[in-house]
């Protein structure tokens, strides 16, 4: 595993340490547009001050950096993104890549690997859509129980984009499905496992599922705390504890993905990003997880995975 110690973390308004992150949140969405095919609206977060005055209830709360994970395909803004960060102080570290197969721009199918990954390693290191702002991270996804021939060419992007520039890899799955899987495809392409995050695994809180997937070295991210028309939050609570008794602490990272208007106190919904902090951390520690522990997860491990630069 690479160290920490001279690497930097890439945010929207430039490289800075890893001590610099502080308390972390690995998986959010400030401000997004899906494509318009795609109907369901309360995916889209496109009001500048709603989503500046949940970043700054983050902050609030004890935040310090959030990662931003809206993709070329999802919407990203990057000029949003910095603007929102210079304006809460908090950092914001945004990605490069692509989401799943139905949000997908006609050119991805048109495009070689090569073409998609040089856009990737242009983003990461150039800047966004002619801004100066550069992405931290690289994204790739695969749907329910599959994974689509397009979503596999994209994942040999990030690949070699990893490649060319070291920047750490995070992987969607739909209802925690494929993760497995992905992680293969990655690992048949070269990439070290620890450098790669694989998201939703809370949907699918199958024991030997996740800790097959821990083994194999990636962070496991629950990112749904709060979310009780999934699970009720005691099926998260016991599936951290096995994950923590096997061995694997250093492997989770736990945020929220609060993706939908409908999840922002912001724009008039719920929980919010105070969530995180104000209920599920306390209720960890009512339920046997140490002070230490919570740090473990919310400071060192998002710093192992996102300093690479």
């Amino acid at each position: 595993m690479s160290s920490t110690v001279s690497k930097k973390v890439r945010t929207v308004l430039g490289d800075i340490t890893s001590d610099e992150l502080g308390f972390t949140y690995s998986h959010e969405h400030l401000f997004a547009v899906p494509p318009s095919s795609q109907k369901d609206r309360d995916l889209e977060l496109s009001d500048y001050d709603k989503s500046l005055e949940e970043l700054v209830s983050f902050k609030s709360a004890g935040g310090q950096t959030l990662v931003e994970a809206s993709t070329i395909d999802y919407g990203r803004n990057a000029s949003a993104y910095k603007k929102m960060a210079l304006a809460s102080g908090v950092n914001v570290v945004c990605t490069t890549g692509f989401n799943k197969q139905i949000y997908y721009p006609l050119w991805v199918s048109e495009k070689s690997i090569e073409e998609i990954a040089d856009l990737m390693i242009r983003d990461i290191e150039v800047g966004i859509d002619g801004t100066e702002v550069k992405a931290g991270f690289l994204k790739t996804g695969s749907y329910y129980n599959l994974i689509h021939p397009l979503e596999e060419k994209v994942t040999h992007a990030v690949a070699l984009a990893y490649k060319k520039t070291g920047a750490p890899i995070w992987v969607h799955t739909e209802v925690g499905t494929m993760g497995l899987e992905m992680v293969e495809l990655l690992e048949k392409d070269g990439v070290p496992l620890q450098d790669v995050a694989i998201g939703h695994l809370d949907r699918n809180c199958d024991p030997f599922y996740l800790l097959s997937i821990a083994k194999k070295g990636v962070y496991v991210q629950f990112d749904g705390p709060g979310k009780v028309k999934y699970y009720p939050d005691s099926t998260r609570i016991e599936m951290l504890k096995i994950l923590r008794d096997a061995g694997y602490l250093n492997q989770i990272l736990i945020s929220g993905d609060m993706g939908r208007a409908s999840y922002l106190k912001a724009y008039g919904g719920g929980p919010g990003f105070e969530f995180i902090i104000k209920k599920f951390i306390p209720r960890m520690l009512a339920e046997g997880f140490t002070e230490n522990e919570i740090k473990t997860i919310f400071y060192d491990n998002p710093k192992r995975w996102l300093a690479r630069f």
